[in-house]
């Protein structure tokens, strides 16, 4: 299967997990990674499966990632399923304030995908956050690993 991987990294975390998610996926399928910096339409045309990664900021996707999405047409996508992560901080660890704002501003990836979903593409799973541990990073232990698992399940969707 011919699988896009396209993603935005700020600190270095994003570009690791989808590094992680990219090395699950071999050698079985034709896995292409890209910076979004990088990516064009046509890239994705002959994908199957197109997975998106942004770090979170302020409850959205990076510019660029937002900016990329945006020139993906109704119907650019038709036999293209899309998976979307994202890289945020452990809400859990969060002081009251900003766990009440997660709940208001939601993450990137369910954003990225409903997204997606408004311009005809199927979602191949439910979008998916990878921690990272203060502001810039380390992420979470096991986080890489969690991620090739994730990456593995969305082959059998």
């Amino acid at each position: 299967m011919k699988i896009l991987i396209i993603y935005d990294s700020v600190y270095g975390n994003t570009q690791k997990i989808a590094e992680a998610i990219a090395e699950a996926l071999r050698p079985e399928n034709e896995v292409k990674l890209m910076r979004v910096a990088e990516a064009h339409l046509t890239d994705i045309e002959e994908a199957r499966l197109l997975i998106v990664g942004s770090p979170t900021h302020g409850g959205r996707a990076t510019a660029a990632m937002q900016d990329f999405l945006k020139t993906i047409t109704n119907g650019t996508l038709r036999n293209t399923k899309v998976a979307a992560f994202d890289t945020r901080f452990d809400e859990n660890k969060a002081s009251l304030f900003l766990r009440l704002l997660v709940r208001i501003i939601k993450f990137a990836a369910p954003k990225i995908v409903n997204q997606m979903k408004i311009k005809g593409v199927e979602a191949a799973l439910d979008s998916e956050g990878f921690i990272v541990e203060g502001k810039e990073g380390p992420l979470k232990a096991g986080e890489l690993e969690r991620a090739g698992a994730w990456a593995k399940s969305l082959l059998s969707k």
